[in-house]
């Protein structure tokens, strides 16, 4: 979900629909609000190669290549004391490396998100949200602290919202779509889907090279916060099984 970019970016991850989970009675509006803002980020930006402002071939690598070091984390410089280095967390949030890398994102944080929005609250859920984002990119630049790639995309945030998910909604059935097996839907509880994706995710770190790319480290991270904080905030009297049927929606390093 995440993603290294110098240019250009792959976004990887299985599609995932939520099947059977109670039925909510809120619509998500933060969830939507995020789907909403990134999807108009990348639309008025390089990335997506639709704004003539921006130009054509080496012209719009270019402009690119200042875009994601702009408004991306680079890990080189985050740490150098200055403010708007320190702001570069939040704003590559809301900013993705291509057309894969957002509707990937999207994709999951539709998934996911509105279940647990409606599970903390809307306030709650932005502030859970922007910050356990803010930290899976600031712990995957502290952990490759030399490197000068940027890095952009929601996925810590939506792996954190995952996270939060797997321990609020375990029993919740799962439709996963899995390349190996062309893509035949199977579905699957929660508890079962949502481990084995992490499985994925640290055995795609453990081989992780230099250079564009997926930040797997920063999904783990973002992960990690979202299930500790729900177990902390919520615990045992918050969890549901979920075994009422009611159809749900469709949810760098990325989920």
């Amino acid at each position: 979900m995440i993603g290294k970019w110098s240019v250009r970016g792959v976004r990887a991850g299985d599609g995932v629909r939520n099947e059977s989970v109670p039925a909510r009675n809120e619509a998500g509006p933060v969830t939507y609000g995020l789907i909403i803002v990134c999807c108009l980020i990348f639309l008025i930006g390089p990335a997506a190669g639709l704004n003539p402002v921006h130009g054509t071939g080496d012209e719009l690598l270019a402009a690119q290549r200042a875009y994601f070091r702009r408004w991306g984390v680079v890990p080189v410089e985050l740490f150098d004391g200055s403010p708007r280095a320190a702001l570069t967390p939040l704003s590559a949030l809301f900013v993705h490396g291509s057309w894969l890398h957002l509707l990937g994102n999207m994709l999951f944080l539709y998934v996911f998100g509105a279940m647990a929005e409606e599970r903390m609250g809307h306030v709650e859920f932005a502030l859970f949200y922007v910050g356990c984002g803010y930290l899976a990119l600031v712990a995957y630049a502290a952990a490759h602290a030399g490197s000068p790639q940027s890095l952009v995309g929601a996925s810590g945030a939506i792996s954190a919202v995952l996270g939060a998910f797997l321990f609020l909604f375990p029993g919740a059935r799962v439709t996963s779509l899995f390349p190996f097996l062309f893509f035949l839907p199977l579905r699957f509880p929660a508890w079962v889907t949502l481990p084995f994706w992490v499985s994925l995710q640290w055995l795609a770190a453990g081989r992780q090279t230099s250079g564009p790319g997926v930040a797997y480290l920063a999904h783990l991270v973002g992960f990690g916060l979202g299930f500790v904080y729900a177990w902390v905030r919520y615990g045992r009297r918050a969890r549901v099984t979920a075994h009422a049927s009611a159809p749900a929606p469709e949810g760098e390093h990325q989920p």
